[in-house]
């Protein structure tokens, strides 16, 4: 995990702003509230949020001491690195602070040389591509298992805990080692 703090200023207008990856500076509140009604992450436990934070290199975006927006990265620091959860602030937005989000994160010192940079976006798909990104080409493509209940279960099983302990109760479906049988 990267220890190094990456900070960075612009003056925008009459204000001054900031990113940088200090995770004790982040206003995990804030980020919580923003991601929890979010399409891409809507519902996601305070616990599930503070264990991906943790595990990725974070960027706050400031203005002064406020934060404003958001995002992180999942890499192996080697190869690949998955940008996830950005977003600004809806007040902040249409400064050009989202680009500078994206173009700081992919500046990062640590992240130089990576061979496979990717991220998912439903609505932001102009401002990747004004950083570098496109669709990947054909026949690559993307494969996903994904689990839209995933928060709701991990909710019903923290209630459940005794009763999930008991033997036998595997989810019905999957084979040892989790794939379907």
């Amino acid at each position: 995990m990267s220890k190094f703090i990456f900070p960075l200023s612009r003056v925008v207008g009459d204000a001054l702003y900031d990113i940088d990856t200090d995770k004790a500076r982040l206003d995990r509140a804030l980020i919580h509230r923003f991601l929890v009604a979010s399409p891409w992450a809507n519902g996601i436990p305070r616990a599930v949020l503070e264990r991906a934070i943790d595990h990725s290199i974070a960027f706050g975006l400031y203005r002064a001491t406020r934060q404003v927006g958001f995002a992180r990265i999942v890499t192996d620091f080697a190869t690949f690195a998955y940008i996830a959860d950005v977003f600004v602030m809806p007040e902040e937005r249409g400064k050009g602070l989202g680009r500078w989000l994206v173009e700081t994160m992919l500046a990062h010192p640590e992240l130089q040389g990576l061979r496979r940079w990717l991220l998912g976006t439903r609505s932001a798909h102009g401002l990747y591509r004004r950083c570098g990104f496109a669709e990947a080409p054909p026949p690559f493509s993307f494969l996903e298992r994904h689990d839209v209940a995933v928060y709701e279960k991990a909710r019903g099983a923290r209630r459940n805990v005794a009763r999930l302990a008991e033997p036998g109760l595997a989810e019905p479906g999957l084979a040892e080692g989790g794939c379907p049988g």
